[in-house]
């Protein structure tokens, strides 16, 4: 079977939230792109991952005419909202979001996802799913070739940048040469166990603080939630049947549940901060998981995406028009700024919710920290007169 061969301005590997975004971008302003995923669609269109965007995310996408792609969503707060409902030993509080981020919304991933690959294919964009074999090669060149296979065989694409969207376990970061990248990490010594549930999420998001650990229902569609609970990283799934898993979200929110359900996914995740750099080299640029990787109790990780994509795109545009590569010389440390802001942030709200429960990770000082920490979130009148949970 000969080789098909193909010219484009960028290809994007990846098929999630960085590189929908982007090529959606690129594709209304009339630079040529060619998105690759190795899923299929309807995996891809399924896949449970996190849920909110953050109110710059939603500004990006509306900058960018992509705002249909948000839209029907719940806002994360509204001026006649108490807040989100956090469960502190039992008792009820509301954590009230507070300045621009209350304009964010609750989204799950795959309607995020689904409706960006509508929007593009709707749009005339090249979207390959089922992807196969996926090469990088001449990164360091002018003239990068992207080398694949799919149902119509195999094909290299000769184009002008690469862009990595391919999470923290594809090949674009791997294709960096060694020695290119220095990877930064932070391992906050405990998992989440992650359940994926039939069960509808009113509110939509619920949070507990609690002496045997963090726990959490957000919403994930309609009539499916994503529930959390701390626990050690030596667990494993055998130690958590379903009976547990019930009966300790009942403790930790301290009330008995309003519905329980069929579990549809079991997962144990590490808790950990991840940021590589640079976030480019050559021609290849990383953008989203592939760069970075933030703790999920920020909720920040489909946001940080959509900023990488939004400034790469600005970027590109610009070389395009402008035949001008400053801005694409200065994405990496431009992307790099953002991250770091948001790891800081990440980090702390990430060590409050979960030292404020169990002392057994860090000891009754730091729980002690945190839990004043908490008072000054949900009630900062209440925090400076000394009102104790």
């Amino acid at each position: 079977m000969s080789t098909i061969e193909l010219t484009t301005g960028v290809v994007i590997i990846g098929g999630g939230v960085a590189g929908l975004s982007l090529g959606n971008i690129l594709l209304r302003n009339g630079i040529g792109c060619i998105v690759l995923e190795k899923c299929s669609r309807e995996y891809v269109e399924q896949r449970q991952r996190a849920g909110s965007l953050d109110d710059d995310a939603v500004r990006m996408l509306r900058d960018w005419g992509l705002d249909e792609v948000v839209e029907g969503q719940g806002h994360l707060g509204s001026s006649d909202s108490e807040g989100m409902p956090l469960k502190i030993d039992g008792e009820t509080h509301h954590w009230r979001l507070t300045g621009d981020e209350d304009q964010g919304v609750f989204c799950p991933q795959q309607v995020l996802v689904r409706n960006l690959i509508k929007v593009f294919l709707r749009d005339g964009g090249d979207l390959r799913f089922g992807v196969e074999d996926i090469d990088l090669g001449d990164v360091d060149g002018q003239r990068p070739l992207v080398r694949f296979r799919d149902v119509a065989g195999p094909t290299t694409v000769g184009c002008d940048v690469v862009a990595g969207c391919d999470g923290d376990r594809g090949i674009s970061r791997a294709a960096m040469p060694a020695g290119v990248l220095t990877s930064h990490s932070l391992e906050h010594g405990y998992a989440w166990l992650s359940v994926l549930a039939d069960v509808p999420a009113d509110p939509p998001a619920v949070m507990a603080i609690h002496s045997r650990g963090f726990a959490a229902q957000i919403t994930r569609g309609a009539n499916v939630s994503r529930f959390y609970l701390q626990c050690p990283l030596t667990d494993t799934l055998e130690d958590w049947p379903d009976e547990r898993i019930w009966s300790e979200l009942e403790s930790r929110f301290g009330a008995p549940l309003t519905a329980t359900g069929r579990i549809i996914d079991m997962q144990l995740v590490p808790i950990r901060s991840v940021v590589h750099s640079p976030m480019s080299h050559g021609r290849l640029y990383l953008l989203g998981d592939a760069a970075h990787l933030v703790s999920p109790m920020s909720a920040k990780g489909m946001s940080m995406a959509l900023h990488d994509a939004d400034v790469f795109a600005h970027a590109v545009i610009h070389q395009f028009k402008n035949d001008d590569a400053r801005l694409l010389d200065a994405y990496s440390d431009t992307c790099l700024r953002h991250v770091w802001n948001t790891q800081t942030s990440a980090v702390a709200i990430t060590e409050v919710m979960h030292n404020a429960g169990d002392a057994s990770y860090e000891g009754e000082f730091r729980k002690q920290l945190a839990r004043t920490a908490l008072r000054h979130m949900i009630d900062p009148v209440g925090a400076a007169k000394g009102n104790p949970f």
